[in-house]
């Protein structure tokens, strides 16, 4: 049987930590003082702190707010200038920057829906993907926008269409970081608003100079109103056509079908002018097909074919490039698998919409500033790659054994390894 000896060291089990944080403060914190304001004069926590804190502990592999207490505060109790705020303040400052809702009315139905909009906090993720050099100021970018349904049985939650309760927020992303974000009532039909969600986002990125060369989304965004909105601020756009039947009527009269190979798989495509929207014009419907298999039901609208539409004014690029194009939009679908599993939106912390969606907003920034530290050059050397998720990113990176000691006046992080974090500190 083995000996067991405790020895009473001050040893952290997350030494990596200490590099993100590093990061963190250099980089993050006087951006984020900046655009919140100054939460104390006194000894009170500033909102850098408090953000800092929730980025540590989603990277340290924690799932709720409550885990800062339980083992957070004592894993960064040494480490120098670091104070480490209880969930409690964790939570009020969460109240603190939760804004009112917006309310609107449905013209048909009279129906009344809550909608969040959280300008200050939008500004800010902006801002930090600035600071990191995820965006830059004058860049073109490709966007995509969807709805995440989010299950919580929360005070003011509304039962979803997909029959649990919960909120639907309009989430714009850029290259699988979120750069807005709006939440709204989960009953709300997702077309609902999203013209004005959406002119919110554009004149955003107006004010940071940032172009939107392209503007990708499902059918839920497949309305004229919304059409009209993205054709004024965008260069292209990409919008998966609803299905209807006077639609498909005439998508399936089409002759002249060309095949082509798209991830392995054989289809036919081609296009025609779409007129039908008052007010956008010189658009094209671009169609796929693929006949269905044997003992495939066949149904309504596609007969025995699937057929797949997508709505576009490019008329530069082939068929299959702009199926091609369009089908990118799935990584962005990936975002939330992310956002659920690594960075607390199956834990909702608060009761209210306004304050969960602060809290959806500060994990997003957590989420976007992972992407910029596991994207740093010198991190291929731990194994870690761009596309890892936060688990595999904590036992390649943080989870290294570490000591913070004090020496000819210095501090000093002794770090338990041979891997060359003395490199990472030196040059990443």
């Amino acid at each position: 049987m083995a000996k067991v000896a405790i020895k009473n060291e001050k040893i952290t089990a997350f030494g990596g930590i200490n590099f993100v944080l590093d990061k963190f403060d250099a980089l993050l914190g006087d951006v984020i003082d900046r655009v919140l304001g100054i939460r104390s004069t006194s000894f009170g926590y500033q909102y850098s702190e408090i953000i800092r804190s929730i980025f540590a502990l989603f990277l340290c592999g924690g799932d709720v707010t409550e885990d800062i207490n339980l083992f957070l505060r004592s894993e960064l109790s040494d480490r120098p200038n670091t104070r480490v705020p209880s969930s409690d303040t964790v939570l009020r400052a969460i109240e603190e920057l939760a804004s009112e809702n917006v309310t609107y009315t449905a013209k048909n139905s009279g129906k009344t829906y809550d909608f969040n909009t959280a300008e200050k906090l939008n500004r800010l993720l902006v801002e930090l993907l600035l600071a990191t050099g995820q965006l830059v100021r004058g860049g073109e970018y490709d966007v995509d926008f969807d709805h995440q349904f989010i299950e919580a049985e929360k005070y003011d939650a509304k039962r979803t269409y997909k029959h649990f309760l919960g909120y639907s927020p309009g989430v714009v992303t850029i290259g699988g970081k979120i750069v807005y974000l709006e939440n709204r009532d989960g009953n709300a039909n997702v077309r609902f608003m999203q013209a004005e969600t959406l002119r919110r986002f554009f004149e955003l990125m107006k004010a940071f100079r940032l172009k939107i060369n392209s503007f990708r989304a499902e059918s839920g965004s497949y309305s004229e109103d919304i059409v009209k909105v993205v054709v004024a601020n965008t260069e292209k756009f990409y919008i998966r056509a609803e299905r209807y039947e006077a639609l498909y009527e005439k998508v399936k009269r089409q002759s002249g079908w060309t095949e082509v190979e798209i991830g392995y798989e054989k289809y036919e495509v081609q296009s025609f002018p779409f007129e039908q929207f008052d007010g956008v014009s010189h658009c094209r419907l671009v169609v796929q097909r693929q006949r269905k298999g044997k003992g495939e039901q066949l149904d309504l609208f596609d007969g025995e074919y699937t057929y797949r539409c997508i709505l576009t004014n490019d008329w530069d690029m082939t068929d299959e490039e702009v199926i091609l194009h369009y089908n990118k939009r799935g990584a962005a679908e990936q975002v939330f698998d992310r956002q659920n599993n690594d960075f607390g939106w199956a834990h909702l912390p608060k009761s209210f919409m306004n304050q969960n969606t602060v809290f959806l907003l500060l994990s997003a920034m957590a989420a976007n500033f992972y992407q910029y530290i596991v994207s740093l050059p010198l991190m291929c050397m731990f194994g870690v790659e761009a596309t890892d998720r936060v688990k595999s990113f904590l036992f390649r990176f943080i989870a290294v054994p570490a000591k913070w000691v004090r020496t000819a006046r210095q501090n000093v992080l002794n770090i338990y390894s041979k891997k060359p974090y003395d490199l990472i500190w030196a040059y990443g």
